[in-house]
């Protein structure tokens, strides 16, 4: 089942944040929107964005739930050198597989890892506490019955930090947003065969800045979300408090259909359409001066 599903057309993903110091406040989550857009520009529906703590029992359940809901999953967070991170431990428990060393990762961290400033006296050849916190960082869910390529993949060969693919379709990343995005944008080449646009064009979308209110435009918004939708478009409005403008969306895949749409809806809402939400608020602000 593993094995198919990491073969299996991608069309849904699914993302999960984990970490108490998201929950509480102290860490502000970055991930789940650098994703969110990751996910747009390739055409990929997310259909799902949780923040967890590091709870052995709550990670065992999103991610068993999520990999079989969706066909792409990624996870954020719990997978450094520390008692809290747990990620590792708990995939593996959710998907009843053994932990192991990687001893190709341990290859890599030995080679592209720098000593902390802390630990001069460092040495990979004696044991030490410090040797097994980094050991704790790549010792990873494995499954005896697939190819270690499959479910170890390095997408940088700058950095040491694999991504742990488990039950064919969980991507275990870390929680440091640099670290998280450049591990993402590596993946990318592996994820563009199994897409339904291989090129990964993505899905196009459409703004209009309206100075009218919500509720002036919600009958004409009905109206012509019951003639987009069918072509697989969706119709979305957007106040923008504080601002004298809203924004009105169309996404979706056929650009032709919907830039036929373009002086009609610019009609429909009394305004214009527009690069970048915002862009005509300057404008907007010196009329009123």
């Amino acid at each position: 089942m593993a094995a198919e599903r990491s073969k299996r057309m991608i069309h849904t993903a699914g993302c999960i944040i984990i970490g108490d110091e998201v929950l509480g406040g102290k860490t502000v989550d970055t991930n789940s929107a650098y994703f969110a857009k990751y996910c747009f520009s390739l055409g990929i529906n997310l259909k799902r964005i949780e923040v967890i703590g590091d709870d052995e029992g709550e990670i065992v359940e999103a991610t068993r739930r999520m990999s079989n809901n969706y066909d792409f999953v990624v996870t954020s967070g719990g997978i450094g050198p520390t008692h809290d991170d747990i990620t590792y431990q708990s995939i593996a428990r959710a998907f009843d597989l053994p932990l192991k060393l990687h001893e190709t990762a341990l290859e890599k961290m030995k080679r592209l890892s720098r000593p902390h400033p802390s630990q001069p006296n460092f040495n990979w050849d004696e044991p030490s506490p410090a040797l097994e916190a980094k050991k704790r960082m790549i010792i990873l869910p494995h499954d005896e019955k697939l190819q270690d390529e499959d479910q170890v993949v390095f997408v940088d060969e700058g950095l040491w930090v694999p991504i742990n693919v488990v039950n064919g379709n969980i991507h275990i990343l870390p929680g440091v947003p640099r670290l998280f995005e450049r591990l993402l944008d590596g993946l990318k080449p592996r994820l563009l065969p199994r897409l339904t646009d291989p090129e990964g064009k993505g899905v196009y979308r459409v703004l209009f800045s309206t100075p009218l209110a919500e509720s002036e435009v919600a009958t004409y918004l009905t109206e012509l979300a019951a003639k987009a939708e069918p072509k697989g478009v969706k119709v979305g409005s957007y106040p923008r408090w504080g601002k004298s403008r809203n924004t009105v969306t169309l996404v979706g895949r056929d650009k032709e259909f919907m830039d036929s749409l373009v002086p009609e809806v610019e009609k429909g809402v009394k305004g214009r359409r527009v690069t970048t939400e915002g862009e005509d608020d300057d404008e907007e602000s010196d009329k009123d001066a």
